[in-house]
């Protein structure tokens, strides 16, 4: 499976946690104080706590149950019940690939995450889910106008509306639930942007009054 858009790097400052999926696999994205980000199997070695409910300490993730503390490589680094322990290398996450790319954090199920390629420089919009397939998400974005200007479709999931350009990732993240991260055109007004984000809003609202089926 190709690497997947799970979100906009603004919406993960440091010291912030937030859960994804790619491929049916439940994944905690954090952000380390220093900025560095990681992205592990959602679940704590220990006791298998969802680790998107724990919190940043510094550059370690610590589980919400426990308190294990676990360091950007993913290995155990401190157990709050024994303090003096040095844990073994064998308490450690299971990593996957993560990068940051136009403002957009793509985690792929293996080690390494190789982002889409855009062939123009956009900036991120917003990110939101829609409860439709990724068809769905598409026929809506044909048919949803944008003061006056219908989408016209320029292939890779790229399209125009009139003199601004705009960007449509998707993420299945199941039959009828799609992750779509949007980007736009560089330098737009604030006033526009502002617009562009309820036409997504508005293309969500077709998309699902039009059913969740593919066709």
């Amino acid at each position: 499976m190709p690497s997947m858009p799970v979100g906009l790097s603004r919406d993960l400052p440091p010291k912030r946690v937030m859960r994804a999926s790619v491929g049916g696999q439940d994944i905690v994205v954090w952000r380390a104080s220093n900025g560095d980000i990681a992205a592990w199997d959602n679940r704590c070695p220990h006791r298998g706590m969802a680790l998107s409910h724990g919190f940043v300490r510094g550059n370690a993730l610590a589980c919400l149950y426990h308190g294990w503390h676990y360091e950007q490589s993913g290995r155990c680094s401190y157990i709050p019940a024994h303090p003096d322990l040095d844990p073994p290398a064998t308490i450690h996450t299971t990593r996957f690939g993560v990068t940051e790319r136009d403002g957009v954090i793509w985690v792929d199920t293996t080690d390494t995450a190789k982002p889409g390629m855009l062939t123009e420089p956009l900036d991120p919009l917003r990110s939101l889910i829609a409860e439709v397939s990724e068809a769905a998400v598409e026929a809506a974005c044909h048919s949803t106008p944008f003061e006056g200007e219908m989408p016209q479709p320029s292939g890779s999931g790229l399209y125009a509306l009139g003199t601004i350009r705009l960007a449509l990732l998707t993420n299945p993240l199941g039959p009828n639930r799609t992750q779509v991260t949007v980007l736009t055109s560089p330098g737009l007004s604030l006033q526009t942007r502002l617009a562009l984000s309820r036409w997504c809003e508005t293309l969500r609202r077709n998309a699902e009054a039009t059913g969740t089926g593919g066709a």
